[in-house]
């Protein structure tokens, strides 16, 4: 490989992963990371949770100190958009008007909070959370807030709404579906969440659509809903899903329709583009009977960082399909739910436990799809374990209390 080396698109969790993996894996070319943030990379996760309560400063979201990236020769290019890809002559063009040649590239452009296409979106004390800069202008204002609306009842926004009610503070989600994380979870799941937020006081109004958001000498005051009906809100917070980056890999003549196509080895059309985290759609095992086409992308944590392991591994001359199975959490309040698996809304549910912590197990067509736990970190791993391996499991099975899971994740059921 030539002097070029290695340009990736993007400094987030995906993005780092591949270059710390490529030089843990021995290395030796250029590694760039070009990011269009100003902060070394960092965790998004907590930024909703932990962060926005105060519990983790600044410092504690950074992947790695800075000191890290000078000792691993990474060169991290931060504050900088990429613009341009041109694949003839292998240069990637930045918004700062240089150019990076690169031997391969990889897109880890990550993905971008949905627009609410309403009046008064763009006012003072309306806010999305994706990065830094937007957590940091929400703790800046929380403490001052007197009544907070939530748009989208979402793993961010539900987990906003329980930090905020957590202050005391007068919290409604507003929800288009009927009822919360309904793309995400089970109804079983769904009606559990809906009661424990209704426990902190949070109020929801389901079925209901934003028509604006009012404001008073720049900033937001109130919000209008589809009905006519008006809520007060000094603070309003539009989580309704994102949309991958995927203009850069379509203007360079790239498959890209709801995120930037790639094989099962994570490789794009041309050979030296790559891409990876939450822009990529990708071939999954998971997601058959899931989508028309058995590709998906995948928003989380987990997804960035195999992923990113997995092109460091073909790049370092070991390629292996990427097959890594999709696990989740989210925080909200006390509660913590964790999934693994993709499940769909035509998914079968039953139900393992009672009361404040049990799961649910999903299955597509007589087999195991997802398993959705609140306060079973136990039940979590077992379900990781046979989801990975295939291990076949029955309805009847996964509802019989008696039944050991364990034993049959261990194979020894």
């Amino acid at each position: 490989m030539s002097t070029a080396g290695i340009v990736v698109a993007g400094a987030g969790q995906a993005g780092f992963q591949l270059a710390a993996s490529l030089r843990e894996g021995g290395f030796k070319d250029p590694i760039t990371l070009v990011g269009d943030e100003t902060a070394l990379p960092y965790q998004r996760p907590p930024l909703s949770k932990a962060y926005l309560a105060g519990k983790t400063e600044r410092e504690g979201l950074f992947l790695r100190q800075p000191g890290f990236f000078a000792e691993h020769t990474i060169t991290h290019r931060p504050g900088i958009r990429a613009t341009a890809i041109d694949r003839a002559a292998r240069r990637l063009h930045l918004s700062d008007g240089d150019s990076l040649a690169y031997d391969h590239l990889v897109l880890a452009t990550g993905a971008r909070n949905r627009p609410l296409p309403v009046p008064g979106a763009d006012l003072g004390g309306a806010h999305q959370l994706r990065g830094l800069a937007d957590a940091d202008a929400l703790r800046a204002e929380i403490a001052a807030a007197r009544s907070i609306v939530v748009v989208g009842a979402g793993f961010i926004g539900l987990e906003f709404a329980a930090v905020a009610a957590s202050r005391g503070l007068p919290v409604t989600v507003i929800e288009a579906a009927d009822r919360p994380m309904a793309r995400a979870v089970s109804p079983e799941m769904g009606r559990f969440f809906r009661q424990a937020h209704e426990a902190l006081s949070v109020r929801f109004a389901f079925g209901a659509g934003v028509t604006a958001i009012t404001g008073r000498d720049g900033r937001a005051a109130g919000v209008t809903l589809a009905d006519g009906s008006d809520l007060p809100a000094d603070l309003v917070l539009v989580g309704i899903g994102v949309l991958p980056n995927r203009e850069l890999a379509l203007e360079a003549g790239l498959p890209a329709e709801d995120g930037v196509r790639v094989d099962t080895f994570l490789a794009t059309p041309d050979p030296a583009v790559s891409a990876i985290g939450d822009c990529a759609r990708f071939p999954s095992p998971f997601a058959t009977g899931l989508t028309a086409d058995g590709t998906v992308r995948i928003e989380s944590v987990q997804n960035a960082i195999d992923q990113g392991r997995c092109v460091a591994a073909r790049l370092l001359g070991k390629p292996a399909a990427y097959g890594a199975l999709p696990w989740f959490w989210s925080d909200q309040g006390p509660h913590k739910l964790q999934i693994a698996g993709l499940s769909g809304p035509g998914d079968a549910s039953v139900v393992r436990g009672s009361g404040p912590a049990f799961s649910v197990f999903r299955f597509r067509d007589g087999r195991l799809s997802a398993v959705e736990s609140v306060d079973r970190a136990a039940d979590h791993m077992i379900a990781r374990r046979l989801l990975a391996a295939g291990t076949a499991l029955t309805p009847d099975q996964a509802e019989d209390p008696n039944f050991d899971l364990k034993a049959l994740a261990m194979g020894r059921a």
